[in-house]
């Protein structure tokens, strides 16, 4: 699957409405049209949706699905921050985040739910059991007829529930339960970890075939050394938080989005080895037909596609020389002016 044929642009998070529900753990938040309101009977899918990766969204469109032909809402149930970072060492999840959670919640939107209910993971809710969870916080957020979740779905303390505990519980409180086999790709379950490691070992073709879209992360634009601007091009140096996962140090082909409006780009993952950069933490971005200033806002960079490794240059010239074929072929590609980013 080409990356050029994938889906590249960010979710609008501006187009969402937050509601927050009297239990206090839940925050809600629905599209711009929806009429939903807390606590109505819906169909419910449950889960971290980590990337919102093609498995979620067949759990997510089955459950829209299902909604649709009962006529109630379709809501989604996630968790923030993902469990794994409080259940696990924080330490370890540095580059974890395929998405930040306002990503994720418009993703889901988009990707057909009525609402999503976004539980704050606490060490309360950590140690709350897997009876509870459903008896309690879950029936005090919605009341769900049926729930889909995928067949790896654990819950409660320890992640004791399982779907079999869960399907008891639901036939005990007047629910069906729907169980999905993970989705396979190249003889392989998709999985949010799968998508992280391909990012991080070069594997950006495939990682974006899971995901159905192109990978982006978000990140604020910051000055930098100043070469971009240089050899005539405008450059723009943009900051990412450290839990984005970021894909292998190397150059792509991608997409630079700020405020409706986007610009093809080369951008450097990594410092470049050429300038003996201890400061990891940059996508130095080089737009194409972009004119004006966008220091201290907020932009995606969607990766389109890998170009080339790092590498060292002997001069400045041959640096030059290298980045202008990184240029061209953006250009020829992509495309070299300005565009509208649409729904």
């Amino acid at each position: 699957m080409s990356g050029t044929s994938l889906r590249w642009q960010p979710y609008e998070t501006d187009k969402l409405q937050w509601r927050r529900v009297p239990y206090g753990r839940a925050a809600f938040c629905c599209g711009e049209r929806s009429g939903f309101e807390p606590g109505e009977e819906a169909v419910i899918a449950i889960g971290v949706f980590d990337g919102l990766h093609v498995g979620h969204r067949a759990l997510v469109a089955a459950a829209v699905r299902e909604a649709s032909s009962r006529g109630v809402p379709c809501v989604v149930v996630t968790f923030d921050p993902d469990p794994a970072e409080l259940v696990e060492n924080v330490a370890a999840h540095v580059g974890h985040r395929l998405l930040g959670t306002p990503d994720r919640v418009a993703g889901l939107i988009f990707a057909g739910a009525t609402a999503v209910a976004t539980l704050s993971f606490t060490a309360e809710l950590a140690h709350t059991g897997a009876e509870e969870f459903v008896r309690d916080v879950l029936s005090s957020v919605v009341r769900p007829i049926a729930v889909h979740v995928g067949e790896n779905f654990r819950f409660g303390s320890g992640g004791a529930g399982d779907v079999s505990l869960l399907t008891r519980l639901g036939k005990e409180c007047g629910f069906d339960v729907h169980v999905h086999e993970l989705v396979q790709h190249a003889d392989a379950r998709v999985s949010s970890t799968r998508v992280r490691e391909l990012l991080r070992t070069g594997g950006l073709d495939e990682a974006n075939a899971l995901l159905g879209r192109c990978h982006f992360v978000r990140g604020v634009v910051e000055h930098g050394r100043g070469e971009g601007t240089s050899f005539g091009f405008p450059t723009a140096n943009v900051r990412c938080a450290s839990a984005a996962c970021m894909p292998k140090e190397g150059v792509y082909a991608c997409y630079v989005t700020c405020g409706g409006r986007a610009w093809p780009a080369a951008a450097n993952v990594g410092a470049p080895a050429t300038f003996l950069s201890e400061d990891y933490g940059l996508i130095e971005a080089n737009l194409l037909g972009f004119a004006g200033d966008l220091y201290g806002r907020e932009v995606s960079v969607s990766f389109v596609r890998w170009l080339r490794g790092e590498r060292r240059f002997s001069s400045l010239e041959e640096l030059e020389r290298v980045v202008l074929s990184n240029i061209a072929w953006v250009r020829e590609n992509l495309g070299e002016g300005e565009l509208e980013v649409g729904p």
